[in-house]
């Protein structure tokens, strides 16, 4: 799990972007696409999570400079 930590966003949305452009390739095959579409569903929630922690030190970091 730590190794997924270790993953920019950057990382997971070129990840994310291969997994969906492997739905329109010479690649695509029926039986996986199920665990593909998986796959790239839990990746884009973990980017969702992701922006929202980014998000949430923004706007902390915002705060503290505002302030002064």
């Amino acid at each position: 799990m730590s190794q997924k930590n270790d993953v920019t966003i950057t990382q997971k949305i070129t990840q994310l972007d291969e997994l969906v452009a492997w739905f329109d390739s010479d690649e695509f095959e029926l039986e996986q696409s199920i665990e593909k579409f998986k796959e790239a569903e839990k990746l884009a929630k973990e980017i969702e999570t992701d922006l929202d922690k980014l998000k949430n030190s923004i706007e902390v970091i915002n705060k503290t400079f505002n302030k002064e």
